[in-house]
């Protein structure tokens, strides 16, 4: 049986097909090519089907491929379809709790989504810091381990982590560009986030 999260994403597979995609690839300078659209996604590379909107995710240059999950969907739709026009970034960093001010939600610092990350890092900075340099990332300042990873390849995020002592529990602060919500909805921030960090422990794992 179909969950509703796989109703909803076959949904805006369908809802994609109507966005303007020759828009979408002067905007962001996709690849592409008669049949698909392709963007690199936390240093993964994906394809949109131009003909049904299905996306797809490979690790081998599509000689094979998996279906991407809800959060990597409705990420990489939010982004193409609802993006303004004049999107760019402000080069200014904030806090990702500080959009929580703005809209209300659940990305405030120190809810269970930070506790339960900080949980898994703990004691793991130098697996964690292995696992951003296979993603790419960039050391910069603060933290135990500090890095400046890219979202996608037009949207950069920055990782602070703290491993717990004997005052203070493990601590993760996340950074994005103040323009954030200008490529994307404030409900997909969770979706873009629970991935990146996905992926930062599935690199740990390896």
């Amino acid at each position: 049986m179909e969950s509703n999260y796989e109703k909803m994403k076959n949904n805006m597979s369908k809802e994609f097909l109507r966005y303007d995609q020759e828009s979408m690839i002067q905007k962001f300078s996709l690849e592409y090519d008669e049949q698909f659209l392709y963007i690199t996604f936390v240093e993964r590379k994906y394809r949109i089907d131009r003909m049904n909107g299905k996306v797809t995710w490979s690790n081998d240059s599509f000689q094979t491929e998996n279906a991407a999950d809800y959060n990597e969907a409705m990420t990489i739709y939010d982004v193409l379809c609802y993006s303004k026009a004049d999107c760019h970034l402000k080069n200014e960093w904030v806090n990702i709790g500080s959009f929580s001010t703005i809209q209300g939600g659940t990305l405030q610092r120190g809810n269970d989504f930070f506790h339960g990350s900080g949980r898994y890092f703990d004691g793991k900075s130098d697996i964690l810091k292995a696992a951003c340099e296979k993603l790419n990332g960039r050391i910069t300042t603060r933290g135990d381990v500090a890095y400046e990873l890219d979202l996608f390849p037009f949207m950069p995020v920055v990782l602070r982590f703290w491993d717990s002592d004997d005052e203070f529990p493990a601590s993760l602060q996340i950074l994005l560009d103040k323009n954030t919500l200008d490529y994307m909805h404030y409900e997909t921030l969770m979706f873009a986030i629970t991935h990146l960090l996905n992926r930062v422990k599935e690199e740990m794992q390896e």
